[in-house]
């Protein structure tokens, strides 16, 4: 189901969705044996793999939570919540990644066996938890923000009984460099915190400093705003970018060597 979470005004979404649906493909029309093995193994895998209830369970327990936390926003900002004053279930109701998405993550994760991955926004933890769970020997380096989020997502992770995760708490500009100093080869990174042009493209070639061929990056809401889709296009067009796959929530980057450089919009 489509739902509008972007800056954009309703009539600007309805019509870049549109225009996804219109463009988008099944795997009878890719012609690269890449990308229809991603299509069958992971976006067709169908397993409720054993992590999905626990997680699901504890974001069920958060929509029921009225508590209230002041969340700091570093990025763009929201177009849902007006005070920086908002409830748990709030959170989880309208900045959460959705079930579909957070499992699509561990998917991936699970199906590229990744080893080292970095997350940019950690939320409540929810996403978090997918990656960490997708392969339990992974190091996961997530950057949160704002400080009652990272005590949040804290409880989530103790919950869960999550340990391969590394949570760091402050601004990206200056917790991003340090976390990659740390990182010889970055397997894996989802990009969901900051929703602007700029910064989103220099989270990106930051983390590119530590990509190989087998790395795969993948950002959320590409097109929350005309801002992030210029930033999608300049990704699409970086040299180092060989083929990149757009599922309207998200994009997904990759960079192996030796396939023709290619940008599919696929149905999901």
């Amino acid at each position: 189901m489509f739902q509008i979470n972007g800056k954009d005004s309703l009539s600007s979404q309805v019509i870049k969705y549109i225009s996804y649906k219109i463009n988008a493909v099944s795997k009878h029309k890719v012609h690269s044996p890449f990308v229809f093995d991603l299509i069958v193994d992971v976006f067709e895998d169908d397993n409720s793999y054993y992590a999905f209830p626990a997680v699901e369970l504890i974001r069920k327990k958060l929509l029921l939570t009225k508590r209230t936390l002041t969340v700091e926003d570093m990025g763009a900002g929201s177009r849902v919540f007006k005070s920086n004053e908002r409830k748990i279930k709030d959170i989880v109701k309208h900045s959460a990644q959705k079930p579909k998405y957070s499992q699509l993550l561990f998917k991936l994760v699970n199906y590229y066996q990744s080893k080292t991955i970095l997350e940019l926004g950690t939320s409540l933890g929810l996403t978090t938890a997918y990656l960490a769970k997708a392969r339990k020997k992974a190091k996961i380096h997530t950057l949160e923000g704002s400080p009652e989020i990272c005590k949040a997502a804290k409880n989530t992770f103790k919950s869960l009984l999550v340990k391969n995760v590394q949570l760091v708490q402050g601004n990206f500009n200056d917790t991003l460099p340090e976390a990659l100093s740390q990182i010889v080869v970055l397997d894996f990174a989802f990009f969901d915190g900051n929703h602007e042009k700029k910064p989103t493209l220099d989270y990106f070639n930051q983390c590119l400093e530590k990509a190989n061929e087998h790395s795969v990056f993948v950002f959320d809401d590409i097109h929350w705003s005309d801002e992030m889709t210029e930033a999608w296009e300049e990704i699409k067009n970086h040299p180092k970018v060989t083929l990149t796959v757009d599922i309207f929530q998200f994009g997904i980057v990759f960079f192996r060597t030796g396939i023709e450089k290619q940008h599919f919009v696929l149905r999901y």
